[in-house]
């Protein structure tokens, strides 16, 4: 039987799912709308350079429809 991963033992403290949970509220859940509501799922472009652009331009339309939902009427 093999060990679990550390991080499974790390999420099993208390401060370890303390630390987990702050992902939910950040960072992952623009990455899923993203992928759902903006429909981006690969990059169309090849080289770092290209790809960081096209992925400036997806933020921008992000940030962009945000602004708008934000806006007050």
């Amino acid at each position: 039987m093999q060990r679990p991963p550390r991080s499974w033992r790390k999420l099993k403290t208390k401060a370890g799912r303390a630390l987990y949970a702050l992902r939910k509220q950040t960072v992952e859940p623009v990455f899923g709308i993203i992928k759902s509501v903006l429909d981006f799922r690969q990059f169309s472009l090849r080289g770092l350079k290209k790809v960081s652009g096209e992925w400036t331009l997806v933020c921008l339309a992000w940030n962009l429809k945000r602004m708008a939902v934000l806006r007050p009427q």
